[in-house]
């Protein structure tokens, strides 16, 4: 059975460190340290902080069995993640860190190391505003779609811009208790009054144990069912390969030869440098090259015909090409093939029926293009750690 953590931040259910600890790669005195609970698996969390609104990430993690998180965004950064290990090995993506509710599953024995930076007050807005310049014209309007619903969700007002939407998601200040509503609070499940580091391990383990508040919205539920799937493209669309020279410059983040205010320096100036790849990336991304135009075109046939989708070879012809280049196509801008793509999609679509609608698991399964719901079942448990029916009584429980 799939532990659940329900917490208001990962760090939450993790323990203090040590810079002792002979797994650190390199450590400085400010740096911050948490660890994996033994009972949960292995691993640490450095956070380095080269300055007020940068921050440097090293994540090292395996788990020893399924860990279903439930967790509530920071609401105050844009992160840029670089995968080395796990499922995204080899992928970078840019994540906003929206005040939404977010569940996520780790799986057992699945190595977790990557390196992040993130952005705070106003470098993320001028970062974010980059990022979304940097976006093909099609994923920047969903782009915006997106910060102008999340915008709305937070009281926006009806004149903006995406500098005015950026600062106000990003830079609300949290919500007093007397503040909060029934779609906009965050209640906190970590109880500051436990007495023993046993009590203290359950508060930071146990949601179910320990009776875990309501954490609040989430992005499914903030989004109508077109923005939904427009984030869904979305996410693909920034999803890239980690390049040669990004690889070069996160090994030398890795292995920094300095210590005290020099090693400071040289992170920061690193992880700047990184993040100015990302962004070039972008930029020299073929997005107008015939062939990717042909995958991008694939990519949105199957989302519009995700309950009868064309077979490989008719979705080949209806774009203009052959089999060979669709199935390298794909594998090289979403790292999945076209089916794996359309199965993501059925199941994210599956996940978002489940938190947001009465429907059953059988109405679920067949309007997302499934005929067999047990073949629905064994596809979501693979993707969300949980069968569809628990997962839908832990959403329901918790709103």
């Amino acid at each position: 059975m799939p532990m659940q953590l329900q917490s208001n931040q990962v760090k939450d259910w993790l323990l203090p460190g040590s810079h002792h600890d002979p797994r650190l790669l390199h450590v400085g005195a400010t740096d911050q340290i948490f660890v994996c609970p033994p009972e949960l698996g292995q691993g640490y969390r450095q956070e380095i902080s080269l300055r007020e609104d940068l921050t440097l990430l090293i994540i090292d993690y395996t788990f020893d069995q399924t860990i279903l998180t439930d967790t509530v965004g920071a609401g105050d950064r844009i992160e840029f993640e670089f995968h080395l290990a796990g499922i995204h090995a080899g992928y970078s993506l840019c994540i906003p860190c929206f005040k939404l509710r977010q569940f996520g599953v780790r799986f057992p024995k699945k190595k977790i190391f990557k390196v992040e930076v993130f952005f705070k007050g106003p470098t993320l807005v001028a970062y974010a505003q980059s990022f979304i310049e940097r976006l093909s014209p099609e994923a920047r309007t969903a782009a915006e779609r997106i910060l102008q619903a999340v915008y709305s969700h937070q009281g926006g007002g009806s004149n903006f811009t995406t500098a005015t939407m950026l600062n106000q998601i990003f830079g609300r200040p949290a919500m007093r208790p007397s503040q909060t509503t029934k779609h906009s609070s965050v209640k906190t499940t970590v109880k500051a009054a436990v007495q023993n580091t046993e009590q203290a391990r359950a508060s930071r383990l146990g949601a179910s144990r320990l009776g875990a508040s309501k954490l609040g919205p989430s992005i499914e539920q903030v989004l109508s069912e077109a923005l939904h799937a427009e984030s869904f493209a979305l996410n693909y669309a920034t999803y890239m390969p980690i390049t040669v020279g990004m690889r070069q410059v996160i090994d030398q983040i890795l292995s920094c030869p300095y210590q005290g205010p020099n090693r400071l320096t040289y992170l920061k100036q690193k992880s700047l440098t990184l993040i100015d790849l990302r962004l070039n990336a972008l930029l020299t991304n073929p997005n107008q090259d015939y062939e990717t135009a042909c995958i991008h075109q694939a990519a949105a046939l199957l989302r519009e015909q995700m309950l009868t989708p064309p077979s490989l070879a008719s979705l080949a012809r209806q774009v203009g090409t052959n089999r060979l280049k669709l199935n390298q196509g794909f594998r090289a801008l979403y790292g999945t093939t076209p089916f794996g793509y359309l199965r993501s999609h059925r199941l994210v679509q599956a996940k978002r029926l489940l938190m947001t609608s009465d429907l059953s698991i059988d109405q679920v399964s067949h309007a997302v293009g499934y005929t067999s719901r047990s073949r629905f079942a064994t596809a979501f448990r693979q993707r969300m750690g949980l069968n569809p029916k628990t997962f839908q009584l832990h959403v329901w429980q918790n709103n």
